[in-house]
């Protein structure tokens, strides 16, 4: 019975990682449900301590990511109609088969809400939508490094089993 959650487990380890990398894959809790899963069904086990910690870090992470892209909007001077190009430009990204709608998606949207907002500035409008990419490649790489250190531990409590 071991096996068959171990091969569950990797590949919502997997789906984590590629989820880190793709919008609308929930990453790191993927990752975190992969261990969660080794820990409840097998004889694969974790600390009390380590699950929960890790579990509120996953919440946080996944705020965090989503904040982010809105964040360096605002921070590069980008107001409602810019955040709200970002997250509609996220949306038509995910949406349409092109290759990397999820990041030109975003860029694009907030580089029309601000264009929208500022009266047709381009400088503004392209630093507004930088900030949208900053945001987004920000969020990306927290979500893709805590996915990649719960792989570590997922390897770490299979063959030594410790965490």
């Amino acid at each position: 019975m071991d096996t068959l959650f171990i091969i569950i487990t990797v590949i919502l380890l997997c789906l984590g990682v590629a989820g880190s990398l793709v919008p609308g894959i929930p990453g790191p809790p993927l990752a975190y449900g992969s261990i969660l899963i080794l820990h409840l069904f097998t004889n694969y086990n974790s600390s009390k301590e380590f699950l929960i910690i890790w579990g509120i870090v996953v919440i946080v992470v996944s705020f965090a990511d989503n904040w982010m892209q809105v964040y360096g909007v605002k921070k590069f001077g980008g107001s409602k109609k810019a955040v709200i190009g970002s997250i509609l430009g996220l949306f038509a990204g995910i949406v349409i088969p092109i290759p990397f709608g999820f990041i030109i998606g975003p860029l694009f949207g907030a580089f029309i809400g601000a264009l929208l907002e500022s009266g047709n500035e381009i400088t503004k409008a392209i630093k507004i939508a930088a900030g949208s990419f900053i945001g987004l490649l920000t969020g990306t790489i927290l979500k893709l490094a805590m996915s990649l250190y719960l792989v570590i531990k997922y390897i770490n409590i299979t063959l030594f089993n410790s965490a």
